[in-house]
């Protein structure tokens, strides 16, 4: 007779970026963010968030450095994957097994990044001019590497603005008369894949 779990009770699948992860079958009561592991085992492939940590740089010092600059934008990438938007939802998720184990390094056996960790990372370091210009051109990275593995027949590029309203007097939101608020303006650049190939914050201000 078959398992009532559908599997064998005693068989785990192990994930190649860290053999001693097993995922096993224990319900709710664990974590509700299992589906993030194939996602990290997928980044682990294809080195993304390695790559992120390679051009990033690290200013900090001391005790500011207990994880990693690509432990940390796993955190961020990941918890927004997962549909976390805010740097709060950190409070919860750095005890998670599933964000610890894609944090990895000391995340693994402790916690992840705290909100105030994850808010430091997202306002200051990454804000830095130079983490900046390299976050500018890590997407494009990203899908030459990909498209080195399977590489297209062509690239058809699409350029496009967006507009995110602010509230209150929120750094660089500025007012757009086309738009008709106070708001955030991108420029984006996607492939005929749906890719992000590159952005550009746009701050001249519009004409009422």
């Amino acid at each position: 007779m078959a398992h009532p779990r559908g599997e064998s009770g005693s068989d785990a699948v192990r994930l190649d970026f860290d053999r001693r992860l097993m995922l096993r079958f224990r319900g709710s009561l664990v974590t509700s963010d299992a589906g993030l592991l194939a996602y990290r085992e997928l980044d682990d492939v294809l080195g993304l968030t390695e790559m992120a940590g390679d051009v990033l740089a690290d200013a900090r010092r001391g005790k500011n450095g207990r994880h990693a600059l690509a432990g940390l934008f796993r955190q961020s990438v990941f918890g927004r994957l997962a549909g976390y938007e805010d740097v709060n939802d950190a409070e919860r998720l750095r005890h998670d097994p599933a964000m610890r184990w894609i944090v990895g390094g000391k995340a693994a056996q402790r916690s992840a990044a705290s909100p105030s960790q994850m808010g430091r990372f997202e306002t200051q370091w990454l804000a830095a001019p130079k983490n900046f210009a390299a976050l500018a051109d890590l997407s494009g990275q990203w899908i030459d590497l990909v498209h080195g593995r399977r590489p297209p027949r062509g690239i058809v590029l699409d350029m496009d603005s967006s507009v995110s309203p602010t509230h209150g007097e929120q750094e660089m939101s500025v007012w757009n008369g086309h738009y008709a608020c106070t708001c955030y303006h991108p420029l984006f650049v996607f492939n005929q894949f749906g890719d992000l190939e590159r952005c550009s914050a746009c701050r001249q201000r519009a004409q009422r």
